[in-house]
This record gives structure tokens, C-alpha cells and sequence, in this order.
């Protein structure tokens, strides 16, 4: 037998699996980990709970599954949005955290970029416009303002890349992890612009030579990383890349306008097509399979489970206390409490904007807002409302392929924790009006790693082996007439915002004084 393990580095833990040809899971492992978070707006990780997780993830998978590492044909790394990367000096030593996806501190030199960079010829090259979510312009921000680490600098890596290289000694980074930092790759030449690091003036040599496919083999692990790992020298590592187009691939999206949302911390709504340069508004990067070719564009919100975590944690104590108690998940309870209540929340609306928002407003001063408070309105009221608010966002989002060379799928499919939820599938489908799928015993991101490791060493030898393996539940489909309720209260979703963007603007400047 021949067996493969995947491992996706998530923002607050990292999972891994290992699979025989067949697809079968017969192991999995999860570690967690924390986001620093020392000034508002500010998220950040150093690489030591990844690289530490990692290792801890693959040698539970080999253990708990019985496989002598032997018959382990491959590993695949997907990571979290990279951000900034981490900067490494010539040793490869770290020399400051990742400033990561939420991160929204870079707001000076998007000022700066906006106001000194020709920003049809940066979306001409990048398929990207700017903001704070892209990692160049948190590689500006180290510049301004750690020049000593600025000097010192050799590379910025990656996630994905970067923990490759401490199971390999290797240094490659792949096409999705480049394309993802934005202002500095060139999305129809797939290579680094010499031409924008001259531009924004980011050393060209600070990005990494070796640019690779995630399905490309970039080294065999080491000594050091077999004794960490349980892997026997040599196994082959490959680059799988940003999570959120490994995760759709791994949720058999494929082919030119399937569409996934992937509900985890964050919410990404993506979909795959072969056309560039779709919309500012949206995030481009080449896929993870085919990237030569092949380019995965989405719209995300920078908040979905996190927010509903928030209430949780904040509001949601009492369940957290029976959780404590009964062994019942608190999520589980929640839902309950929000399950009988109508469409609209009777008159609630939620801004899920709690660390600013990307797609499609792209504004960092954004925040959480919630309107239509009334005596009559209950826990489950506001859990439904937090709900219906990330739904909302995934509409805006989806709407910004309206007018565009891009087609959708009649169905959208569903991956992540949220879709476990018993009520926010429903809530998608009536809000977007699209049929919703949700995978049985979804293995999300460390499934698609695992087929990238198995194309890479020819284990297998098509990725569409997937919708082989691939069960679906019933086909949610979307209610009529809720779907009438919530495009009206959606029309206020947009307004509220509009109405409320410069004050949410000054409010933030005070905090921030």
C-alpha cells in the first residue's frame, strides 16, 4: 500500500491527515494555537507553533494509523493566508513574526501606495488592487517601521514555504503563495515583477528564486525533521499552498466556475477560471492545481466563525458552562436557541465587520455593528442574526462576478466548521438563492493536500479522482420564501453600511489616537 498525509497550517491550529489510494482517512490529527494580537487591528504568529504543530500533526497521524512510514509515499503543506510572510535573514532565522491576513496595521502605506502607484498598472499585473490585507503592503509596513530587521532580511517566505523548508532545507515557494502577496507577482507571466518591487520599492531579491507547483516535489525530509516527525528521510515534501483553493480542490471544485465557500475563521468564497483580471474587488492567485493555467479568485470576510466564536465566548457563557458540565457543544445549544426563529431575526441586521472587512468594501476601519435592538428579541434572535450577517457578506461578495467574463455553477458547495451548523446552511441558500451542498465527513484543506502529495509522486494521477470519493448530502435547497424576505433586508445590509462607513471611520480614529 501507498499512503499519503496532508497538513494545512490554519490560523488557529493546524490538522493533518493521512489517506490510503483510495481516499479513506484512517488518521487525523489537530493542534491549536494562538494569534497575537498586541494593538488593535494587529494579528500576527511567529512560525514556532507551526513548524511545532506541524511536526507534532504528521508523527500523531503515523502513529495513530498503524502505517510504517515506509509505505508514506508524500506529504503536502497548504497554509493560512501569508500576509507579509516571515522575514528570514540569511541563516533562515526569523528575525519578526508574520504579519498574517487579519493583520490591518499597513494602513499608512496603502495610503502611500494609492497616492504614488499607477493602480490600473498594479491591477493590470497583479489581477489585485491594494489594501492592507496584502502581504506587500505589510512588507512595506516592516520597512517603515523595523529598519533593523529590514536590513537584515534575506527572504520573505511564505507559511507553507517556510515550514517546507524546516522539513526539506529546500527554499521554494509555490505559485498560489506567491500570487497571494499580491503587488509584487505577476498573475498572467506566474513570476515575481521586477518592475512593481522597483515600483514599491521591495528588493527584488528579498523574493525567492525557486517559484514552484503545488504539485511539484521541492525536497525530501531531513534528519532532523524524520526525528521530529516520524517520516523516514528522504519522503518527499510538497508546497501545497494557500488553504482556501487547496480546500476547494479538495471539496472536487475543478473545472471553470465551480464555487466553494469555506467557512472557517474567516469566510472564503471562491471559484476556479482560467480568466484574469476579473475584478479589484476580488483576490486572484493561480490555483493549486494546473497553476500554469488555472487561477482561483475569491471574495472573503475577514470574520465568519470568529465572529460567531466572539459571541460564544462573550454572550453565549451559559452554554459554555453546560458544555463544561454535559459534554454538549455550545455551538450545538446556540443553534437550537436560533432554530425557530424567522428569517430577518424579526428586524435584527449585523455587520460581521469585526476586524475590518476585505472583499468586497476593503475597508480596515469597518467594524461589527448591530442594528434593530428591541425588548422582544432573545439570544437565539442575535445568534441567528450573527448568522444571517456572514451570509450577507458571502451575497456581496458573489455579486461582485455580476458583469464579469466569469460563470457560476448553479450550486454552491459548503466546506468548513460552519457547515455543520443545522441552521446556517439553510440561511446561505435562502440568502444567496443558490442550492447548497454539504460534504459528508469533510476533511476540508489536508484532503486536497494529501491528492496534491499523490499527483506529485504519482500515486495518483488525476485530481478528479476526488468526486470519486466525494459524498454529498441532500441538496439544500433554497426557501422561496425567505429568500423574498432576506433580498430586502439584504438591500438594508448594503445601505446600513453606506450610511455608516465614515462615521465607523471617525470612531476608529479616536481609538486609535
Amino acid at each position: 500500500m501507498e499512503y499519503l498525509i496532508g497538513v494545512d497550517i490554519g490560523t488557529q491550529g493546524t490538522k493533518a491527515v493521512l489517506i490510503d489510494p483510495k481516499g479513506k482517512v484512517l488518521a487525523h490529527s489537530y493542534k491549536g494555537y494562538d494569534v497575537e494580537t498586541p494593538k488593535p487591528s494587529w494579528a500576527q504568529q511567529w512560525p514556532g507553533p507551526w513548524e511545532e504543530a506541524t511536526n507534532f500533526t504528521i508523527r500523531s497521524v503515523v502513529e495513530k494509523s498503524n502505517v510504517d512510514p515506509e509505505q508514506i509515499k508524500g506529504v503536502a503543506i497548504s497554509s493560512l493566508y501569508g500576509g507579509s510572510g516571515i522575514p528570514v535573514d540569511r541563516n533562515m532565522k526569523p528575525l519578526a513574526p508574520c504579519l498574517i491576513w487579519m493583520d490591518r496595521r499597513a494602513e499608512e502605506e496603502v495610503k502611500w501606495v494609492k497616492e504614488n502607484i499607477d493602480l490600473d498598472k498594479l491591477f493590470h499585473v497583479t489581477g489585485n488592487s491594494v489594501n492592507s490585507y496584502f502581504g506587500f503592503t505589510k512588507m512595506l509596513w516592516i520597512k517603515n517601521n523595523l529598519p533593523k530587521v529590514w536590513e537584515q532580511i534575506e527572504y520573505f517566505l511564505p507559511p507553507a514555504p517556510y515550514i517546507v523548508y524546516t522539513l526539506t532545507g529546500e527554499v521554494a515557494v509555490d505559485y498560489s503563495s506567491a500570487g497571494n502577496v499580491g503587488g509584487v507577482f505577476d498573475l498572467k507571466e506566474r513570476k515575481w515583477s521586477e518592475e512593481m518591487c522597483e515600483n514599491l520599492g521591495i528588493p527584488f531579491k528579498f523574493m525567492p528564486e525557486r517559484l514552484v507547483e503545488c504539485t511539484d516535489i521541492v525536497g525530501g525530509i531531513t534528519e532532523e525533521a524524520s526525528e521530529k516527525t516520524g517520516l523516514k528521510v528522504g519522503t518527499p515534501v510538497i508546497c501545497g499552498g494557500v488553504d482556501a483553493p487547496v480546500a476547494t480542490m479538495g471539496a472536487g471544485a475543478l473545472a471553470e466556475g465551480n464555487h466553494v465557500a469555506m467557512l472557517g475563521t474567516s469566510m472564503c468564497w471562491g471559484f476556479i477560471t482560467e480568466k484574469p483580471n476579473l475584478s479589484p474587488n476580488l483576490v486572484s492567485m493561480p490555483h493549486c492545481v494546473d497553476s500554469s493555467d488555472i487561477i482561483y479568485t475569491f471574495g472573503g470576510a475577514a470574520t465568519a466563525g470568529a465572529i460567531l466564536r466572539w459571541f460564544r465566548d462573550v454572550i453565549g457563557t451559559e452554554e459554555l458552562e453546560v458544555e463544561e458540565k454535559l459534554d454538549i457543544n455550545a455551538y450545538t445549544l446556540l443553534d437550537l436557541k436560533a432554530k425557530d426563529i424567522p428569517a430577518g431575526s424579526n428586524g435584527l441586521l449585523v455587520l460581521p465587520y469585526f476586524m475590518g472587512e476585505r472583499s468586497p468594501i476593503w475597508d480596515s476601519n469597518a467594524r461589527g455593528l448591530i442594528l434593530g435592538l428591541s425588548l422582544v428579541h432573545t439570544k437565539g434572535h442575535l445568534y441567528k442574526a450573527f448568522m444571517e450577517g456572514v451570509a450577507y457578506s458571502l451575497r456581496h461578495n458573489m455579486e461582485m462576478v455580476l458583469g464579469t467574463e466569469a460563470k457560476l455553477d448553479k450550486e454552491l458547495i459548503i466546506v468548513g466548521g460552519g457547515s455543520k451548523s443545522m441552521n446556517w446552511p439553510q440561511i446561505y441558500a435562502d440568502v444567496t438563492g443558490y442550492p447548497v451542498r454539504i460534504i459528508k465527513n469533510d476533511v476540508e484543506a489536508p484532503l486536497g493536500d494529501a491528492v496534491l502529495a499523490g499527483i506529485a509522486t504519482g500515486v495518483i494521477s488525476d485530481p478528479n479522482v476526488l468526486k470519486d470519493w466525494l459524498e454529498f448530502d441532500e441538496v439544500i435547497q433554497p426557501n422561496v420564501e425567505n429568500k423574498l424576505k432576506y433580498d430586502q433586508y439584504y438591500e438594508q445590509y448594503i445601505n446600513l453600511y453606506e450610511n455608516t462607513q465614515q462615521i465607523m471611520k471617525t470612531v476608529t480614529a479616536i481609538e486609535n489616537k
